[in-house]
């Protein structure tokens, strides 16, 4: 979705009266509908925010991993997450099918993170290890 959307406007510049229904809907309607849309955008900037918070301490994680050379992925975590938010969906009257999706995306892209701070890490003590063994290639 980033890709599609590379040329929207700023932060700064976004209308959060925008709509094409303006001049098409009953003005009360449409008062209604914008004020029920604020909401919205006041969630969906909660959620931006909260997402930059999981992915800071899911960060912390990988660099422990990768620090103890333990796997990105951790198939019982994932397992029971994905079980535990699903029933959470429920209770909460969501679509758990929905939820497991969600959380599968947020997941794939914490191990692809973790997998780069591992290569990263392992480059880095490959840089320490040349540098204190001028006989060790900096290729291998």
């Amino acid at each position: 979705m980033t890709e599609q959307n590379q040329n929207l406007p700023d932060a700064d510049s976004y209308d959060p009266t925008a709509s094409s229904l303006a001049g098409h809907v009953d003005p009360a309607v449409m008062a209604e509908l914008l004020s029920i849309r604020s909401s919205i955008d006041n969630i969906d900037a909660t959620l931006v925010f909260l997402l930059a918070e999981r992915f800071k301490a899911t960060q912390k994680v990988g660099f422990l991993k990768a620090a103890h050379k333990l796997p990105a992925g951790d198939p019982g975590r994932e397992t029971a997450q994905i079980a535990r938010l699903r029933r959470l969906a429920a209770e909460a009257h969501l679509d758990p099918a929905f939820a497991e999706k969600f959380l599968n995306f947020i997941i794939g892209e914490v191990i692809r993170h973790h997998e780069a701070i591992a290569e990263d890490h392992e480059a880095a003590a490959h840089r320490t290890t040349a540098a204190a063994d001028p006989g060790v290639s900096a290729e291998a």
